[in-house]
């Protein structure tokens, strides 16, 4: 079975940072590419972030391009979202999720939240103006 659990949510300032970390309890941790998307209130869910499972690759929404740094590590099972400058706009739940291991991982496909077949409960981020 596998668990993805996020933390490090919060409620920060416009123009502070934080951290997400996604631990996850999977045996075959390295061979997952991985995602972040959000759902802010009243939205649909987006893609965030997706990394590729050695770290080589990485994506990122126009939106938080130059600001969210996507990282990962192996032997830790765990992925990180650095979120810097945050704004308003940035408030959402945080999602994980473990990209299809049978997909080739590349663009547009990271985007697409069809692609991902695990998903962890999310964290919250709320970000005061």
């Amino acid at each position: 079975q596998v668990q993805l659990v996020e933390s490090g949510g919060g409620l920060v300032q416009a123009g502070d940072s934080l951290r997400l970390s996604c631990a996850a309890s999977i045996h075959t941790f390295t061979i997952y590419a991985m995602g972040w998307f959000r759902q802010a209130r009243g939205k649909e869910r987006e893609f965030v972030s997706a990394i590729s499972w050695n770290g080589d690759t990485t994506y990122y929404a126009d939106s938080v391009k130059g600001r969210f740094t996507i990282s990962r590590d192996n032997a830790k099972n765990t992925v990180d979202l650095q979120m810097n400058s945050l704004k308003p706009e940035d408030a959402a739940v945080y999602y994980c999720a473990t990209y299809g291991g049978t997909y080739y991982f590349d663009w547009p496909a990271a985007g697409r939240q069809s692609m991902y077949d695990y998903w962890g409960q999310g964290t919250q981020v709320a970000v005061a103006s």
